[in-house]
């Protein structure tokens, strides 16, 4: 008997348990249940509103757009919401740079081209001839000018030939110092430079050189051709003249001693180029005409000109031009009587 009330007693205390367990189980499970209900309620409420609130924007564009066009609303196009964003004057001023470029090209590269635009003389010349010269060289130009080279008047009468030159060189590095000054007194006296205010006069330099010469004889002289001529070489002036006269109408024209070779990839030694790595794993240089004697005509001149400031310069002068002539249609011209150091007979320039 005391067996069998003990274990009632027990079925008693334990089913208690179990309905307390089964109390608190339903309880969380309802607070639980309210949580994402109200989570549920919170996502819906915020679903709603951007939904709203599109809804407002897109009623927004399609009232402007009515009111500017007097149109009926329709459905949105990319078209109309660049138009609301004033993106169509953007797309007008591309459209008219685009035509200035192409007008541009057809005149020579130039993005305005009046008659003679900045120049400093309305005269057309032949020829502009830039004989490249440093501040140590003033013994060659006293021998040029009393050879190959017209001095005083007879430097003008050749101008009303059409044809201009000049000693090219630049400033000293040290502003305003005796390099400098001799040179503006050499000016004054001889009236046959062309002084590069802008560019520093040192060897390494010469390839920006070759570029201010271009740009700075193309605004002040309208020429066919624009001639760059080492003071190393004697020139046959009449030979050159000729030469230059019948190539009159070649426009595009890049004539020289045209060549190639390999590159120097060893620091130190002559004629060293720093950007070896740019040609190639031959390390043989693309076809240029020879730095002694070279002509370009008047749009490829003021090609370089107009695009001076983009133009990579190598480390020596012909191979420069030669990287800005791949660059446009030029015409590539091997003249062999502008090889200076060959027999040709018919040269018409020759190692000083």
């Amino acid at each position: 008997m005391e067996r069998g009330s003990t274990f009632r007693e027990t079925l008693a205390t334990t089913m208690k348990h179990e309905r307390r367990w089964k109390s608190k189980s339903s309880s969380q499970t309802s607070i639980t249940s309210l949580i994402m209900a109200l989570l549920s309620c919170l996502a819906c409420l915020y679903v709603a509103g951007r939904l709203w609130q599109d809804a407002e924007n897109r009623t927004l564009l399609a009232n402007l757009l009515q009111k500017n066009t007097g149109q009926p609303p329709k459905v949105l196009t990319l078209e109309d919401k660049l138009m609301v964003l004033g993106c169509k004057d953007l797309e007008r001023r591309i459209v008219e740079a685009e035509m200035d470029l192409t007008l541009a090209k057809s005149q020579g590269y130039l993005k305005k081209q009046l008659e003679r635009g900045g120049s400093s003389s309305d005269k057309r010349f032949l020829a502009v001839i830039g004989v490249f010269t440093g501040f140590g060289s003033r013994l060659n130009r006293n021998m040029y000018r009393g050879s190959w080279m017209p001095r005083g008047d007879a430097l003008k009468k050749l101008e009303d030939r059409g044809v201009v030159i000049r000693f090219v060189i630049g400033r000293s590095a040290n502003r305003g110092d005796s390099l400098d000054r001799n040179i503006d007194e050499e000016n004054r006296r001889t009236k046959d430079f062309l002084i590069l205010d802008d560019h520093e006069e040192a060897q390494e330099e010469s390839p920006k050189k070759a570029k201010f010469f271009f740009s700075t004889a193309v605004e002040n002289w309208d020429a066919e051709f624009y001639v760059k001529v080492d003071d190393s070489i004697n020139l046959e002036l009449e030979g050159l003249i000729e030469t230059l006269e019948s190539r009159r109408g070649q426009n595009s024209a890049y004539v020289g001693c045209m060549k190639s070779g390999d590159v120097i990839t060893e620091e130190g030694r002559a004629w060293y180029e720093p950007d070896w790595w740019k040609f190639g794993d031959e390390k043989s240089y693309f076809r240029h005409a020879a730095t002694s004697l070279l002509i370009l005509s008047k749009n490829l001149a003021r090609y370089i000109n107009i695009n001076s400031v983009s133009l990579h310069a190598f480390a020596h002068d012909d191979i420069s031009v030669g990287s800005w002539m791949m660059g446009v249609n030029a015409t590539y011209i091997d003249d062999t009587r502008l090889c200076c150091s060959s027999s040709n007979k018919d040269k018409v320039c020759s190692l000083a």
